[in-house]
């Protein structure tokens, strides 16, 4: 079971996706924007974050800079977006197309916890420094 923080401005998508993961073994958070989702994230102890790009004041972008900044700056962001393509080397570590099925984004989250457990080269960038993003989920 992992703990998951869910950033997204738009309640009836935020409340599929917590169920989604709730049904498959997650504790989730949600936070309503960007702001919110900093001050949970700084507040809680997060195995991933899944956030929506495009939000009014602090987007999924400043969201992802912000967790980066952060001690906990290894903690894996997933962003959401209507138009991933823009996302491709923005630091995320993976980029779910909206929309998605649920089932999507289950796997999705399950290739990201997969990839935490595989054992990472020497030579790989450490989070923090501008990497490039993950394949698209």
């Amino acid at each position: 079971m992992s703990s998951v923080l869910v950033i997204e401005d738009e309640k009836g998508i935020s409340g599929l996706i917590e169920a989604a993961l709730v049904r498959h073994g997650h504790c989730v958070e949600t936070a309503e924007d960007g702001r919110e989702g900093i001050r949970k994230f700084e507040s809680g102890c997060f195995d991933l974050v899944i956030t929506d790009v495009l939000m009014p004041e602090v987007d999924g972008l400043g969201v992802l800079r912000h967790i980066r900044s952060t001690p906990r700056r290894r903690t894996p962001v997933i962003g959401m977006s209507g138009t991933p393509w823009f996302l491709s080397d923005t630091g995320f570590d993976r980029v779910l197309a909206k929309p998605f099925s649920l089932q999507k984004l289950v796997d999705c989250v399950k290739g990201v916890a997969e990839s935490l457990r595989s054992p990472q080269p020497s030579t790989a960038s450490p989070f923090g420094e501008k990497c490039p993003a993950l394949p698209a989920c």
